[in-house]
């Protein structure tokens, strides 16, 4: 059966992984009929509802996803795709109630034109009550205009559909997780919202154990433990793990009631990674640090020393808070990628 899928227009490039991603760990069989980066709209091939809402149950880049009931370049063409599609399913629906609505991508509608497009559906002829709280059955006109063609004298959308409401993603949690609420960040703190899409993309989910070698204040470790993951951490600069008066990496997990999911931290540096060897890790998610803010620094120093370096009675590498690093060039990192 085909599915419209409703995606947000941003983070394009993470959308359809994402998507793919979550088909996968439900064990979904999907197949793409058409998407574009330039849309908000994907439709696609699912077995049956319970598998759309099942895809959608945990995404972030998708908005909702419709049982797709008729398209067409024109409103004439539409609802010849409507009576050509849909219409052996209206005896199943007859005495629900049920709402119409208008999506316009890029476009605008006038109270007066969103009731007439509305009242234009009028041969379905359901019997049920119109509810617009709460109703059993969810109708949307999805239309997807050109950019900016209204201010240039278009009326009309390039694409329309017609959509019976399945499933809805958990686009809400994005801003629970927002950083300008959360406890602990950094300037380097990742946007919460490609945390999670990371997570989804990764495959984080209960039973699993992640792990982010550039842990800093654990938005990548937090994401995963949202979704029900096991997750660790570790950093070469242990400042950033620890903050400071009960701001730290385990007050966001306590923030969050995901305290169970964090399995630990430690510091180390990934070059001279103390983890025992072997594929007992489900997922590796990190943002490696690079640019003005943090710069690519492994342990050790920029000129070589033999011994100890003391800056009063003890070694300056063991008095606290001393981290002693050198630069890590982008070169050397593809080398040890490799």
């Amino acid at each position: 059966m085909e599915y419209l899928l409703r995606f947000i227009q941003t983070h394009e490039t993470f959308r359809l992984p994402e998507i793919q991603a979550l088909a996968d760990l439900e064990g979904i069989p999907m197949e793409v009929i058409s998407y574009s980066l330039d849309s908000p709209f994907c439709t696609l091939k699912l077995p049956d509802d319970d598998s759309a809402r099942s895809l959608l149950s945990r995404s972030i880049t998708a908005k909702a996803i419709y049982a797709l009931w008729g398209s067409g370049p024109t409103y004439p063409t539409l609802h010849e795709s409507v009576l050509a599609t849909s219409t052996p399913w209206w005896p199943q629906f007859q005495g629900q109630s049920f709402k119409f609505t208008i999506d316009s991508f890029q476009g605008s509608r006038t109270h007066a034109d969103i009731c007439e497009l509305i009242n234009s559906f009028a041969y379905m002829s359901f019997t049920g009550p119109v509810a617009l709280k709460n109703p059993d059955m969810r109708f949307c006109v999805l239309e997807d205009w050109a950019f900016d063609a209204q201010a240039h004298g278009s009326s009309t959308p390039q694409h329309l559909y017609l959509g019976r409401l399945v499933g809805t993603s958990q686009r809400e949690i994005v801003g629970k997780y927002d950083l300008k609420k959360r406890r602990y960040i950094s300037t380097t703190s990742m946007d919460a919202e490609l945390a999670l899409i990371t997570a989804n993309i990764a495959l984080a989910r209960p039973g699993a154990i992640f792990y982010d070698p550039f842990v800093g204040t654990g938005s990548f470790p937090v994401a995963c433990a949202h979704f029900g993951a096991l997750a660790f951490g570790s950093d070469i600069d242990g400042r950033a793990i620890r903050g400071k008066g009960g701001r730290n990496l385990r007050a966001n997990f306590a923030q969050y009631d995901l305290a169970p999911g964090f399995g630990d931290s430690f510091v180390a540096d990934l070059t001279n990674s103390p983890l025992r060897p072997g594929r007992y890790l489900d997922g590796i998610v990190c943002d490696p640090p690079y640019g003005v803010r943090e710069g690519l620094k492994v342990l050790g120093h920029r000129e070589k020393r033999v011994g100890p370096v003391y800056d009063g009675p003890d070694a300056h590498h063991l008095q606290p808070g001393r981290v002693v690093s050198r630069g890590w060039a982008t070169s050397i990192l593809d080398a040890d990628c490799e």
